[in-house]
């Protein structure tokens, strides 16, 4: 198979954000997109971890920057999550206010949207704020 043969059979050549000359960050998860590529192994289970330490999303209330650790570890189907469009979507948070566990719980539901996978774990290690650090895990 040749290397044209491989991407498109994986569906890179579908990819619209890994390699774009010019990047549009999204400003909400809703406004993110999440891109994915077909799984070259689909017949065995292996794990993909992302780990994110320099996650930022904003308190719903008190408007105040929450800083965090996301670690997203998963068993992938027939699809992969893109890592560049992974960071966008998680940059989209930035601005986003919600809860810690809200959080956590929309990524895992946006990761079982994209890709499928047979199992999935997101972690959110939260910094304290007011004294108290917050840890969230989601499981599929």
């Amino acid at each position: 198979m040749t290397e044209e043969e491989k991407q498109t059979s994986t569906g890179v050549d579908d990819l619209t954000l890994l390699g774009a000359n010019e990047t549009t960050y999204p400003t909400s998860p809703s406004e993110a997109r999440m891109e994915t590529f077909a799984n070259t192994h689909p017949e065995r289970d292996y794990w993909i971890t992302f780990d994110c330490p320099e996650f930022t999303s904003i308190c719903p209330i008190t408007g105040q920057p929450d800083f965090g650790h996301i670690t997203i570890r998963y068993i992938a189907d027939r699809h992969c999550i893109e890592s560049k469009a992974l960071k966008l979507y998680l940059f989209s948070y930035r601005n986003h206010g919600a809860f810690h566990e809200a959080v956590v719980n929309r990524i895992l539901d946006d990761i079982v949207a994209a890709c499928a996978p047979r199992q999935a774990t997101v972690t959110g290690v939260f910094r304290p704020r007011g004294g108290i650090a917050i840890t969230v895990e989601a499981s599929l």
